[in-house]
């Protein structure tokens, strides 16, 4: 469920955002929200109504959306995989775990026969989206607190008979950076962090002087727009351990702001929603 982004919403894909109004607002009104509703809170993010219905097309189509009225409004619900895919979502996302050396790892191994190859892309698909780090062909890592949403998503892909999951220590001749560093693309990584903030940093900035417009409209936008870009990097970066990253990892800054970000825009978001959106 994640989409490229840019600015704070500029041309980021409808997708992306119809997903995050659903994340952020469908559920606490039961999962489902009107056509009417998506379509002008899309308006308000810069997003004609061609492009949603377009947008919630494809997002029926990958199973995460399902046509439902409710009286005479025509709507749409979260699927029960999209929900659990949500849930998943707020843990990683705003609840972040940072894991210790000394917690352990999740090793995941898997074998797919030849026969059913087409599944081997999936899984691999789905390890790389939770981001799981690669000790070899077929070997997968992870911090250990991440067992129950490996677990999770794959019984919701039906590849759980795969994949054989062992947590433990790690014992190897180099240190916890130099064995980190072989697993995940930690330059990659903080590069993306880096750009996160570049980007972010001026809308706390704005905010805090209240230069330009601050209303609940404008926190709307900006907040729609901050958590479609954010949700991608913590799956990027599972939690790992502060010891084996190098020094001032800018991913705890990254952090930091968009927590921050949240209790100065999520509640003037929110209310503006609330004006918008039928009871």
């Amino acid at each position: 469920m994640d989409e490229s982004d840019e600015g704070v919403v500029g041309s980021r894909a409808p997708r992306a955002l119809i997903v995050t109004l659903y994340g952020l607002y469908g559920r606490e009104r039961g999962g489902w929200m009107s056509i009417a509703d998506l379509v002008a809170l899309m308006s308000d993010l810069g997003v004609d109504q061609q492009a949603v219905r377009s947008s919630i097309f494809r997002l029926k189509k990958r199973g995460l959306l399902e046509a439902e009225k409710v009286g005479r409004a025509a709507g749409y619900r979260l699927s029960p995989d999209a929900e659990a895919i949500l849930a998943e979502g707020d843990t990683r996302i705003f609840q972040r775990t940072r894991a210790a050396v000394g917690d352990g790892w999740l090793l995941v191994v898997f074998s797919v026969p030849e026969a059913e190859r087409d599944k081997r892309h999936t899984l691999r698909t789905t390890l790389t989206r939770l981001g799981l780090g690669t000790v070899g062909p077929g070997t997968w890592v992870a911090p250990a607190h991440l067992e129950p949403a490996v677990v999770g998503a794959l019984e919701r892909v039906g590849l759980r008979g795969f994949a054989d999951l062992f947590v433990g220590a790690h014992r190897g001749a180099e240190s916890a950076s130099e064995t980190v560093a072989a697993w995940w693309d930690l330059r990659a990584m903080e590069k993306l962090y880096a750009e996160w903030l570049d980007r972010f940093a001026p809308v706390r900035a704005r905010w805090r002087s209240g230069e330009g417009d601050t209303g609940d409209a404008q926190a709307f936008v900006d907040w729609v727009g901050i958590v479609t870009a954010w949700r991608r990097l913590p799956y990027l970066d599972p939690g790992l351990p502060l010891e084996s990253l190098p020094p001032d990892w800018t991913g705890v800054r990254a952090e930091d702001l968009v927590m921050e970000l949240r209790e100065l825009l999520a509640p003037l978001a929110r209310r503006h929603v609330d004006r918008v959106v039928a009871p």
